[in-house]
């Protein structure tokens, strides 16, 4: 199954850090315009906890249109959550942001796992098209970060 790793050193303290990041409401504007991010349901958006489940259109590939119903399965304030897809375009897709403090502000680490539907077609197609999507998303939210919190 491939693995897309990121980190990022955001400068601010810890509670600002995470309240950003744990208010789902933040997504779409950290999601690159070209995937056509919307948030469908629940609506108003509750803070994120554990069991809550999420469901957006999006266009991840080819402006195709699909929809995506994710889980918060794990929350650890402070330190790391983790969203899982209940339904979307993956045949996995697993999450998971990790924070830790450190002397310049905090360092936000990502870890996806992702298997796309189609067997060794679809590993061929993430080798190439997928992981350079992926690559695109986290380096936009790079540069919409560092607009919000400074450079690293």
């Amino acid at each position: 199954m491939p693995v897309f790793e990121t980190s990022q050193l955001i400068r601010t303290d810890m509670i600002t850090c995470w309240n950003f990041f744990s208010d789902p409401a933040n997504l779409s504007g950290i999601t690159p315009p070209d995937m056509n991010f919307t948030v469908r349901f629940p609506e108003p958006l509750p803070l994120m906890h554990q069991g809550l489940i999420i469901r957006y259109k999006v266009s991840p590939l080819l402006k195709i249109p699909v929809n995506w119903v994710t889980e918060i399965t794990h929350v650890r304030k402070y330190k790391y959550f983790v969203d899982i897809q209940i339904k979307g375009p993956f045949r996995r897709w697993h999450h998971q942001h990790l924070f830790r403090e450190v002397p310049q502000g905090i360092e936000m680490q990502d870890i996806v796992s992702f298997e796309l539907p189609f067997g060794k077609f679809g590993e061929m197609a993430a080798l190439w098209l997928v992981n350079k999507r992926v690559q695109h998303i986290f380096n936009y939210r790079r540069a919409i970060i560092e607009q919000r919190f400074g450079k690293e």
